[in-house]
């Protein structure tokens, strides 16, 4: 499937903003898309364990609140909080680190649903050296992957072990990490500091080496 690289990216509403939690210095990465679908479906999209492999990663583990969840390959958590069809909070843990999702889902525009996620998680040395996108460009590939599940149900999903060397991957893996780094900036990460973090972030992303600048 050909993609539309600007659209995409458009469709995506980004903002980081720091905070302190537990004590302690954090970030919140939070992004925003549009679907067209209804309400109940997204969150059914979001939230059944048939569906998520479909857009995003094969899942085990009891997805009810208070149960704990691993995606394959990559994080697990727990379900702490749940309020059917509106709100969804999970911890995130990988690496031995832990941090925080929130999901809302809320109606939108002209028949149309809306989801913002939040990730938040403690400033660490891979902030310092990714910036936003570490978390940011990720999940934008995971929502670019449930738009597709949504609008093309039929057709298989991208296959993420050749995304990044397609085309229309390599674009929106560099857009989206240059937005990242732009909405970082915005929300008071030196500019210098954001956007050479955005660059190793599209490295790290495209498999390519990448010019710090």
């Amino acid at each position: 499937m050909l993609l539309n690289v600007a659209s995409h990216l458009d469709a995506v509403e980004r903002s980081v903003v720091y905070i302190d939690r537990d004590g302690k210095a954090a970030s919140e990465v939070i992004l925003s898309r549009s679907y067209a679908t209804t309400v109940k479906d997204l969150w059914d999209a979001l939230t059944n364990g048939d569906r998520i492999p479909r857009w995003f990663l094969p899942i085990t583990g009891e997805l009810e609140l208070g149960g704990q969840f691993q995606f394959e390959g990559n994080a697990g958590g727990t379900i702490t909080a749940c309020e059917r069809l509106s709100y969804l909070e999970v911890t995130w843990e990988f690496g031995g680190h832990v941090s925080w999702v929130e999901a809302r889902v809320s109606d939108d525009d002209a028949n149309r649903a809306r989801l913002t996620l939040v990730h938040t998680a403690h400033l660490s040395e891979q902030w310092d050296e990714y910036g936003a996108g570490a978390t940011g460009v990720g999940w934008e590939m995971g929502l670019l992957g449930l738009v597709l599940h949504i609008d093309h149900p039929e057709e298989p999903r991208q296959d993420a072990a050749t995304f990044h060397t397609t085309p229309h991957g390599k674009a929106l893996l560099t857009g989206s990490s240059e937005a990242w780094g732009e909405a970082s900036v915005r929300g008071g990460t030196d500019a210098q500091a954001a956007r050479a973090a955005a660059r190793r972030t599209t490295g790290f992303y495209t498999g390519e080496v990448v010019d710090e600048g």
